[in-house]
């Protein structure tokens, strides 16, 4: 016996397929859409974390800044100790410079030199005197420059002839006006502590000599 289908099977065929495909599309988004929401999730997630680093990370910097800044008053005021100690100790230092002065000028003015004044500005001292001839002047400026302790860097600023007159007996003299630089006692003290260590330096050069 032969039976015949007459229903429209091939229509009933492609509304399945169709139904199919719909709720492959329908799942395929809500995969997609589980996908994309679980990785924005994520990145979210790090982003916060990420955020929360940043944060640390600008209130320790904002720490840091503010100790840089604390350490540097610091230092400014450590500075400022210094100067006013370094002030305090010139100032007590230089009480005694009247009696360097004196003492380096008796010691290095040469013979045929007089000195008839000088004036002080500081650490700077104008010397004016008299001189024998101008060699002898030339001898006080070597003095100066190299064999005191407390004066330094002489200046000879004018220098002319003079006539003298003692017992009613008229001499040629050289009339002369310098500037020398006296030192403070802590460069003093140091000039001497280098003078010294040229010196075993110097002996020790020469003792190794064959």
């Amino acid at each position: 016996m032969i039976r015949i289908n007459l229903l429209p099977h091939r229509e009933a065929k492609r509304k399945q397929k169709q139904a199919a495909f719909i709720a492959m599309l329908v799942l395929g988004g809500l995969l997609g859409a589980s996908v994309v929401l679980a990785v924005g999730g994520w990145n979210a997630s790090r982003i916060a974390i990420q955020e929360q680093r940043n944060t640390v990370l600008k209130t320790e910097n904002a720490e840091l800044d503010k100790k840089i800044k604390d350490i540097a008053t610091l230092k400014e005021e450590i500075n400022a100790l210094k100067s006013r100690q370094q002030a305090v100790e010139d100032l007590q230092g230089d009480r005694n410079q009247p009696v360097y002065l004196f003492d380096e000028l008796v010691r290095q003015a040469p013979d045929g030199v007089y000195l008839k004044g000088f004036e002080q500005d500081g650490q700077r001292v104008v010397l004016n005197g008299y001189a024998q001839s101008q060699e002898r002047v030339a001898e006080l400026l070597r003095n100066l420059s190299g064999n005191s302790p407390w004066l330094e860097r002489p200046e000879l600023t004018e220098v002319k002839s003079a006539v003298l007159t003692q017992d009613k007996i008229a001499r040629k003299a050289v009339e002369f006006t310098l500037a020398v630089a006296i030192k403070r006692a802590r460069e003093a003290d140091e000039t001497d502590v280098l003078g010294k260590a040229s010196t075993t330096v110097a002996g020790s050069a020469a003792g190794a000599q064959p």
